[in-house]
């Protein structure tokens, strides 16, 4: 059930990076990497506020600054392993933006899951 209510809350945050990548990438012809970095703080955002309110408990692990400091650092490095991914498919494999963003948002999204779940929250009971 956990993973369940994490991939619903994750399914909202990853419509909301993946629709803004795809607007101002391919709609507004924004160059992609600076368009994913920004679409992937915002759905961060999004996730981290919609995650403590229906998955996991905030603040029993950490203050709130902490928590979210600790949310940013996991998905520093889920961002980084986004455009690693990002730059494989557009740039050496010359894959559609649209793919090619829905297939890192997946991938990124487990290493979200794991992190947030052992480091830095306690699930809603």
């Amino acid at each position: 059930m956990k993973i369940l209510k994490y991939f619903l809350v994750g399914g909202v945050a990853a419509s909301v990076d993946i629709g803004l990548f795809y607007y101002f990438a391919s709609h507004l012809g924004w160059p992609w990497l600076p368009v994913s970095i920004a679409s992937f703080i915002i759905a961060t955002l999004v996730n981290y506020f919609i995650s403590i309110r229906f998955v996991f408990k905030s603040g029993l692990r950490y203050k709130w600054h902490l928590e979210i400091a600790g949310v940013f650092l996991v998905s520093g490095f889920a961002l980084a392993l986004n455009q690693l991914i990002l730059y494989s498919l557009i740039e050496v494999f010359e894959w559609n933006l649209l793919l090619s963003k829905i297939v890192a948002t997946a991938i990124v999204f487990f290493w979200n899951y794991f992190g947030r779940s052992k480091f830095i929250f306690t699930f809603e009971t």
